[in-house]
């Protein structure tokens, strides 16, 4: 089993779902990058005020499941539930 990684980008579509995403993610990667088998996780704007670049590595499938689940029902999964999500999930050492 080797590391999850996810890559790709949050697409808002109205500069309201931009400000909730930039009320929730302070929260969401504290919280995130403190769970255990968190490796990188980060979210960084794009030259596009609509569209983060998400990039994130978990030690192995286990920790990033646990991941997804602790986010469901979160602050961070309500305020970004209408936000599009154009990601890439691979594992390393697989083909």
């Amino acid at each position: 089993m080797g590391v999850i990684r996810l890559s790709g980008r949050l697409i808002c579509t109205t500069h309201a779902q931009a400000r909730a995403v930039m009320m929730g993610l302070p929260a969401h990667v504290r919280l995130t990058r403190a769970e255990p088998g968190c490796l990188s996780f980060d979210v960084v704007p794009t030259g596009d005020p609509l569209i983060w670049q998400v990039d994130e590595a978990f030690a192995d499938r286990a920790a990033f499941d646990a991941h997804q689940a602790r986010a469901t029902g979160t602050d961070w999964a309500t305020l970004t539930k209408d936000i599009a999500r154009d990601y890439l999930i691979t594992e390393d050492g697989t083909a």
